[in-house]
């Protein structure tokens, strides 16, 4: 991902915050020069000082069968923003777009035995939907079977990480106030969620 340094964010604890926060995310095959992505719910752990990301997809999706010894990207994004010239104080100024996202990189771990399967769905369910969890459980052997039957569960092990926080940066303090005042009026919820990550990350001028 093309990121400038003044974009690069090196705060671990932010980056895992995000993508925790932001966890439907694309995953990102190109086996044999053919690329393919699936929109998919997922978990990411902290292991051992290292990051796991943990999700599931339907058998019948073909992508699982390119999670070969390839690199696989992963693709956390959040609120995003279309940024007028006409909020800047300097007037000669062209439209932007405003983001944050995370590129992660990894090889996968496949796991088809029904165990491995029913614990990445579990995670899901204890994440998303902890009143469920009970009824989770109790699901009977024959349902939970066919259920498990359809679906790969896979992890990913982070290898290395890309970020780009693109929030006016080299605008200066000044401009970035400017923005985000003008995205807090927005009627639109998505542009105004961006505005305490501009605040947060305002330069020194």
């Amino acid at each position: 991902m093309y990121s400038p340094a003044y974009n690069q964010l090196e705060n671990r604890a932010e980056i895992l915050e995000f993508m925790r926060a932001n966890n439907f995310a694309v995953v990102m095959t190109a086996t044999d020069g053919e690329p393919r992505a699936s929109h998919l719910p997922v978990l990411v752990e902290a292991r051992e000082g290292r990051w796991v990301i943990v999700a599931h997809m339907a058998k019948s999706n073909p992508q699982w069968e390119a999670f070969f010894d390839d690199e696989v990207l992963v693709v956390f994004h959040g609120a995003h923003a279309y940024v007028s010239p006409r909020w800047y104080a300097e007037k000669e100024r062209v439209p932007t777009w405003n983001y944050a996202a995370v590129h992660a990189y990894g090889k996968v771990k496949a796991y088809h035995d029904a165990e491995s399967k029913r614990a990445a769905v579990a995670k899901l369910v204890a994440h998303h939907d902890p009143l469920w969890e009970p009824a989770f459980a109790n699901l009977s052997p024959a349902y939970m079977e066919g259920m498990l039957g359809g679906i790969v569960a896979f992890e990913i092990p982070v290898d290395r990480i890309e970020t780009r926080w693109k929030l006016s940066q080299n605008r200066g303090r000044r401009e970035m106030e400017l923005i985000a005042a003008e995205l807090e009026k927005s009627e639109f919820s998505a542009e105004r969620d961006l505005v305490p990550l501009m605040r947060q990350h305002l330069v020194e001028k």
